[in-house]
């Protein structure tokens, strides 16, 4: 079980207010389109739930198991996709996915994960490629092959349908549903598409 409360957050930049008083209850099984005009807060509102960044003022408390998650392990159920986050394109997929899940997992990961995730966005068969000879759209995918490499409580995706094709809206559609059985779905989108993928909407530039 996990709970995600966002308490009276706020995040200024210099003179700038991004927003105020956002205020969010979510438990497993809940799925939340933020939306929003570019430049108003999507993505900074993400980078505060994850504890990439620190709000101004308010409060985020993860609870697993009714037991509050202190921020430095929140990288242990969360997970996070975006078309900003960097690649290692001198290695390959395989390569750069053994190397962020021995990271996340402290080496401690079941055998065949990679392989599996790498299959659930089709990219498999060129898992021994590297990656700076991909396409921008399957860069995208392997984006979200990271995010559900550790079968994440709360995963959060930043845009996710950006650079996909037909396949890999596919795919994106295939790993909300089972994100939505496995905890909680966050995703910051001006895409009708991603939006439809969720049963809360958020407009971010009400607050």
């Amino acid at each position: 079980m996990i709970e995600l409360e966002c308490l009276n957050l706020e995040k200024k930049y210099s003179n700038k207010q991004v927003f105020r008083g956002v205020n969010i209850k979510l438990k497993k099984g809940d799925s939340v389109a933020i939306i929003g005009r570019n430049g108003s807060g999507k993505s900074t509102l993400l980078k505060i739930i994850s504890n990439l960044i620190k709000p101004t003022s308010g409060q985020i408390i993860l609870k697993v198991d009714n037991i509050e998650i202190k921020k430095e392990y929140y990288y242990k159920y969360i997970g996070y996709a975006a078309p900003y986050l960097n690649l290692y394109d001198e290695l390959t997929a395989y390569e750069n996915l053994k190397f962020f899940i021995e990271l996340k997992c402290n080496f401690n990961y079941p055998k065949g994960k990679i392989e599996e995730v790498l299959k659930k966005v089709n990219l498999y068969y060129c898992k021994d490629d590297i990656i700076r000879e991909y396409s921008t759209g399957m860069k995208q995918r392997l984006k979200l092959a990271f995010s559900i490499l550790n079968e994440p409580k709360l995963l959060l995706l930043d845009e996710p349908h950006s650079n996909l094709d037909l396949e890999g809206i596919e795919i994106l559609k295939k790993i909300s549903l089972e994100q939505k059985e496995r905890g909680i779905l966050l995703i910051a989108t001006n895409e009708l598409l991603d939006s439809s993928l969720c049963n809360i909407t958020i407009n971010i530039e009400n607050y």
